[in-house]
């Protein structure tokens, strides 16, 4: 009995060993997250990013863009830059849009604030301002982007206004910028609402840009190069999540 009673106890004793070296095996490798896990983790980085980056990193102090081929016909295409002259402090989402439809569009899908920022080209000749309406998921910046209308430029004739859009950030080149918006555009980037508008820096009244296709391409091809810089930035999708291994993780 006393020889049985010994070899139970050995064989609970190694059972236990093993368990416990099971266990801290488990510990020390490396976690292996659900797919759920994973999308969770990527949406909370990307949603996060306006936050842990700086407004130079969002908004930088230059942009490269190119004209279209149609424009210019030059190899390599013609490269040119588009220059930030100022960022606006963080406003909220009614101050960042032109009017009240907007502002309750944004509302009703969640907005928490409006960034924006001011470029111009290097001629000085145009000028837009790029702003980011931060969403709580992309299917609320979807949702806002669809409520907003596509690129619209301005009318040649009759005084029609632009649709609703980003709240143009003015600076001392641009005097009555926002009463001569030409162009006004949005488009969604993850949980992210990019909107831009453009216009001539010197005040000129709306014009037909239909009749000029070099303004309006440059002016067209400066905005949607910065809006789409910035869009990118902050809407890229990050590597997958992964653990170290370290216990505890």
């Amino acid at each position: 009995m006393r020889r049985v009673a010994a070899i139970v106890a050995l064989v609970l004793g190694l059972v236990g060993l093993v368990i416990s070296g099971a266990g801290l095996v488990i510990q020390l490798l490396p976690r292996h997250f659900t797919a759920g896990e994973q999308q969770a983790i990527l949406a909370w980085e990307v949603g996060g990013r306006w936050r842990s980056l700086t407004a130079g990193k969002i908004f930088p102090a230059s942009i490269d863009y190119a004209l279209p081929g149609t424009v210019i016909s030059s190899i390599p295409p013609l490269e040119l830059q588009a220059l930030r002259v100022s960022i606006a402090p963080q406003a909220g989402c009614a101050a960042g849009v032109t009017d009240l439809a907007a502002a309750d569009l944004l509302r009703r899908d969640g907005c928490e604030t409006v960034l924006r920022a001011t470029y111009v080209d290097q001629t000085l000749s145009f000028v837009m301002t790029v702003g980011v309406a931060v969403l709580p998921t992309p299917s609320a910046a979807d949702a806002a982007s669809s409520g907003l209308s596509g690129t619209q430029l301005a009318a040649a004739r009759g005084g029609v206004e632009l649709s609703a859009g980003v709240h143009t950030v003015h600076f001392k080149l641009a005097t009555g910028y926002d009463y001569n918006r030409q162009l006004s555009a949005s488009i969604a980037a993850g949980p992210y609402l990019i909107l831009y508008a453009a216009g001539y820096a010197d005040g000129r009244p709306r014009v037909p840009l239909g009749h000029d296709s070099y303004s309006e391409a440059e002016m067209a091809s400066m905005a949607q190069g910065v809006a789409t810089t910035v869009a990118s930035t902050l809407g890229a999708t990050p590597p997958p999540p992964h653990c170290p291994g370290a216990p505890g993780c």
